[in-house]
């Protein structure tokens, strides 16, 4: 995971987001104290929405469990 703030992305946002979508990192943008921005690759989110889907089905949940 990396962190970072707006200003240090925005100066440099291309190596930013090659770490993201070469090294499946997920990047975190601090915007004050409790606000901020989470950038992850295509296929990490994916990847999340998959497993979402497959843990949403009760039945699905049980299968997996077992």
């Amino acid at each position: 995971m990396i962190t970072t703030t707006i200003s240090d992305f925005r100066k440099d946002i291309k190596t930013y987001l090659n770490k993201v979508t070469q090294n499946f990192e997920t990047l975190i943008i601090n915007r004050g104290k409790s606000s901020g921005v989470v950038i992850m690759s295509l296929e990490e989110y994916n990847a999340l929405q998959t497993t979402q889907h497959e843990l949403s089905s009760r039945k699905n949940e049980e299968r997996l469990d077992s």
